[in-house]
């Protein structure tokens, strides 16, 4: 099955650039096999949904606007999207993530498997690096996302430092 793992986000912006971080950092620090695939969504929302529908599990990752510390990690499984049981505007690109979704879900091309992972920004503010707070959440997340990869049989190798 092809796993998509889409990064949204600004790189300018600071904390906003999550998603995008967290795809290059799995990609300077694991191979995967080739049903995996990194794919730097940015800020593309509707335009990136072709992406979503050839995939057969997605795992998304962003910034959530929730209550919470910064750095605090969540995770939405697709139902939370699609049956709106997630607060409406939970992050700059969830409005666009999740009519992407309901888009898919209606032409009957919407993957069984979807998984968003937010974590609560610190700052939205202009720069190119993100808080410590976030930082240290790439290692974490992507260890969680490498562990559910291998444990559904995907080929992951961790780069030698």
């Amino acid at each position: 099955m092809k796993v998509l793992i889409f990064g949204a986000g600004n790189l300018l912006l600071s904390d906003e650039g999550f998603g995008v971080h967290l795809v290059k950092y799995l990609a300077d620090n694991y191979s995967f096999d080739d049903d995996v695939e990194l794919y730097d969504g940015g800020t593309l929302g509707f335009m990136a949904s072709h992406k979503l529908e050839e995939a057969g599990r997605v795992y998304m990752v962003d910034v959530v606007t929730t209550p919470g510390e910064p750095g605090e990690l969540y995770r939405f499984e697709k139902d939370a999207f699609i049956g709106r049981t997630i607060p409406i505007k939970m992050s700059p690109h969830q409005l666009g993530i999740q009519e992407m979704l309901l888009l898919s879900e209606i032409r009957g091309r919407c993957p069984d498997q979807v998984t968003l992972f937010g974590v609560v920004p610190k700052s939205y503010e202009a720069g190119i690096e993100l808080s410590p707070e976030l930082a240290v959440r790439l290692p974490q997340l992507a260890e969680l996302m490498v562990a559910e990869l291998t444990a559904a049989g995907h080929q992951v190798v961790a780069h030698r430092a």
